[in-house]
């Protein structure tokens, strides 16, 4: 059973999460559409995490996560390039599916590095 604080949290982290689907929704339709793209790189799910590890693990397992965080960037640039070379190519599912099939590619071979690297 969840504490009543943890069960705030959760409500919030929804509503967080509601808001910024809200946000893209109306600037997907709007003049300046192209921003759409900016508003899920705000570091919402990043806050968390940083905090919960910060709190939990400490600094160094914070510079830590925040480090795997650049490298994260790689899947999603690699992710974006996809869809801007497949969009003009494919249909939007095909150009969005072929695009996350890459993301995970990407990710898994993050991860594999990532791992062997640093032993975790």
């Amino acid at each position: 059973m969840l504490s009543p604080i943890s069960t705030v949290m959760l409500f919030a982290k929804s509503l967080l999460g509601a808001l910024a689907v809200l946000v893209i929704t109306l600037l997907a339709g709007s003049r300046h559409f192209y921003i759409a793209g900016l508003v899920p790189l705000f570091p919402t799910f990043a806050l968390i995490a940083h905090a919960l590890v910060g709190q939990e693990r400490g600094p160094e397992a914070l510079r830590e996560t925040a480090l795997f965080g650049l490298c994260a960037l790689l899947p999603y640039a690699a992710y974006l390039v996809a869809v801007y070379i497949l969009a003009p190519r494919l249909s939007l599912t095909s150009t969005l599916l072929a695009a996350t099939v890459i993301w995970i590619a990407a990710a898994a071979l993050l991860l594999a590095v990532w791992t062997r690297l640093h032993g975790t």
